[in-house]
């Protein structure tokens, strides 16, 4: 009988490690001042309806500050925590952002990434935190660029491992969403990264990393996937094959927060 034809090998995603996060977020963190200087506070974030360059700002600088005293105080829960007071005008609120990051890039650089802390997510380490930083500020770094008018940008690698958390920690079904009605191959053109989502049963995600026939597949460069995920971008910025409904079902049906 004839051979049966080689089967594609599974891609095992490796998370970046905690150098490269922390120069990630560096470098993001870094570049997030300058392109909300260039669009100023009181531009709006088109990605953000509501808010202003501001406003995001100074979400950001809140993430990073309650981040860090989780991991700092190795904390094991969040319960406790006191928000820090807004500051009034926006050349503090940028001196008060500057400040965050350098504490967190410090707190993170510390820390053992095995080290147990709370978070909200099944992984309850400080290596889920470093991870989280680093992709929470590439996003709004696309944000705050989208809002000066410059072109969002997320350095490939990092986006190849923010798609995979984000099918990790953050694909849950909304309240009320209509079923996908199919699976969904997700494949990066520019760098490795390939995925499976299938609906199972009880309407919750079941993802592979492997390269499998799909309803539909989402094509197209990593930085474009994942900010279609993050709805920072059209869904049709990536090559969509097959079901384009699926595709666009399973986007509004993921979980934002």
């Amino acid at each position: 009988p004839p051979e049966p034809p080689p089967t594609q090998p599974v891609w095992q995603h490796r998370r970046m490690d905690k150098p490269a996060y922390l120069a990630a977020l560096r470098r993001d963190g870094d570049a997030f001042a300058t392109a909300c200087a260039a669009a100023g506070p009181e531009a709006p974030v088109p990605t953000c309806p509501g808010w202003t360059v501001a406003d995001l700002t100074w979400h950001l600088a809140e993430v990073l500050h309650f981040w860090a005293g989780i991991v700092a105080d190795q904390r094991d829960t969040w319960e406790g925590y006191v928000e820090p007071e807004r500051p009034a005008d926006a050349q503090a609120l940028m001196e008060f952002y500057r400040d965050r990051l350098e504490h967190t890039l410090a707190v993170l650089a510390a820390a053992d990434p095995a080290q147990p802390n709370w978070t909200w997510a099944a992984d309850h380490t400080a290596g889920f935190v470093i991870r989280r930083m680093a992709q929470e500020t590439a996003v709004h770094l696309a944000d705050a660029q989208l809002a000066a008018g410059l072109p969002p940008t997320v350095e490939p690698a990092l986006a190849s491992d923010g798609i995979d958390e984000f099918l990790e920690h953050f694909l849950e079904g909304q309240p009320g969403a209509a079923p996908i009605g199919g699976s969904v191959h997700i494949h990066c053109t520019d760098v490795a990264g390939e995925w499976t989502v299938r609906e199972t049963d009880d309407g919750a995600f079941a993802v592979t990393r492997e390269h499998a026939k799909g309803d539909c597949a989402i094509r197209g460069a990593a930085a474009d996937i994942l900010l279609a995920l993050w709805r920072r971008a059209p869904l049709s910025t990536c090559d969509v094959v097959g079901d384009v409904e699926v595709a666009a079902r399973f986007v509004a049906a993921s979980r934002l927060e």
